[in-house]
């Protein structure tokens, strides 16, 4: 059996086992429709025509340069990856060292990396003026570089690492070298979810217990209620970068973590501080990280299945110049595909992460039975973080993580419909 058609068996075979695994575990309705019908958002009924007007300011100004670097990196990505370009740069820049694969894939693969960063990285920085300009950013240009710095160097140093192994396995195994890379990357996800909150969140911010008190107290209260074992609540410096509110769950099992942003400590009353780890508390009970990492670790396997069929093919290939896809000048080719589609990918990304977002909202309420409160905090989450509250219906469908705020104020009058006033 040729590598082409064992590829597509196993591409076929593992897709229609991510499909039917999306479609069983993603909570696609959260929440029972309410007598008369679900709610329909509307963000004129709780923000005021400034808010409204503020929100969309900060979306027009950030969607250049946010969308532009996007399309930059993919096109730059397919200019290298769709002629001959990539491989020539693969090649001259090993040449010093003796232009052996190693040193290709090592060297070309840093290179290529660098073009595309910094190709974009205008991009960024007027993205860094608009939120500076707009409130949500107070991080120092010093400190700001530090992270591009660390961010390109992390993510690459890990991609390089990654590559190398690909290539070495198609070199040596050119039949089963796609199918070993496709279960190695399945287990990498894993391993990558598990260590994340211990190796690369601590290179961004730094951590430490929410301090004895009433707050951490009726936190701690809330998890033992709830029936989610939590040993510590963390709370992130994110002030010295931003004035956003945010909180968060990452890690499974024995690395995970509620974290909850200092300016949410700072800023927000104890009840809205509760709703939100309430939220969290929602991820971490149903295991939305965990979920998420085996979901995205199955996914993985069928992207290099799907990777691996169209390295395989001759004309495309011969387009890149190089003449197989162990060949090293294949490398360009190799990023550009795997940018096509992460890019096709991200739109159902968004779909399930805004369907387990609305799950752990639901949470939220059944567990405090406090939709009233719940709405005041969606408002200030809003507010605070300059959210465009009536964002285009396309781009919400293909970039938006959350709901809407308009969108969950609808969900907790649902449930206040469906419940009473909670309260009772």
């Amino acid at each position: 059996m040729s590598v082409q058609r064992l590829l597509l068996i196993c591409l076929i075979c593992a897709g229609g086992v991510l499909l039917v695994a999306v479609a069983v575990t993603t909570p696609w309705r959260p929440l029972a429709e309410p007598p008369g019908g679900f709610a329909h958002p509307d963000a004129a009924r709780d923000f005021t025509a400034a808010e409204i007007a503020r929100g969309r300011a900060l979306a027009r100004a950030s969607r250049p340069p946010a969308y532009l670097s996007m399309a930059l990196s993919l096109v730059v990505s397919l200019v290298l990856g769709l002629t001959p370009a990539g491989a020539r740069i693969v090649e001259v820049v090993a040449r010093p060292l003796g232009g052996g694969w190693v040193w290709r894939i090592l060297l070309g693969g840093l290179v290529l990396m660098l073009v595309g960063r910094l190709a974009t990285l205008p991009f960024a920085a007027r993205l860094e003026v608009v939120r500076r300009r707009y409130g949500l950013s107070v991080q120092s240009w010093g400190g700001w570089w530090v992270d591009v710095v660390k961010g390109f160097a992390m993510s690459t140093g890990l991609l390089l690492v990654v590559v190398l192994v690909l290539y070495a396995l198609i070199r040596a195994l050119p039949r089963a070298g796609w199918l070993l890379a496709a279960g190695g990357g399945a287990l990498l996800v894993v391993a990558i979810s598990f260590l994340y909150p211990l190796v690369v969140e601590p290179a961004f911010n730094k951590f430490h217990s929410m301090p004895d008190g009433p707050l951490r107290s009726s936190l701690m209260q809330l998890a033992e209620r709830d029936g989610v074992p939590v040993e510590d609540v963390l709370v992130a410096d994110a002030s010295r970068r931003t004035t956003s509110l945010n909180a968060y769950v990452s890690g499974f099992g024995s690395t995970r973590r509620i974290v909850v942003y200092d300016t949410t400590v700072r800023d927000a009353d104890p009840r809205e501080v509760e709703l939100i780890a309430a939220h969290e508390l929602g991820h971490a009970k149903r295991d939305d990280v965990l979920h998420g990492t085996l979901v995205g670790a199955l996914a993985l396997a069928v992207g290099v299945c799907a990777v691996g069929l169209l390295m395989s093919w001759s004309p495309l290939l011969r387009r890149a110049g190089a003449d197989a896809a162990g060949d090293p000048r294949s490398l360009a080719l190799l990023l550009a595909v795997v940018a096509v589609l992460g890019a096709v990918s991200g739109p159902g990304q968004m779909l399930i992460s805004r369907r387990l977002e609305a799950r752990a909202d639901v949470h939220a309420l059944d567990l405090t039975r406090d939709p009233d409160a719940f709405i005041r905090m969606q408002h200030r989450l809003a507010i605070v973080n300059r959210s465009n509250v009536t964002p285009n219906p396309v781009l919400q469908v293909l970039f938006g993580s959350h709901p809407s705020a308009p969108e969950r104020i609808a969900l907790a009058r649902d449930w206040e419909r469906l419940h009473g006033n909670g309260k009772g």
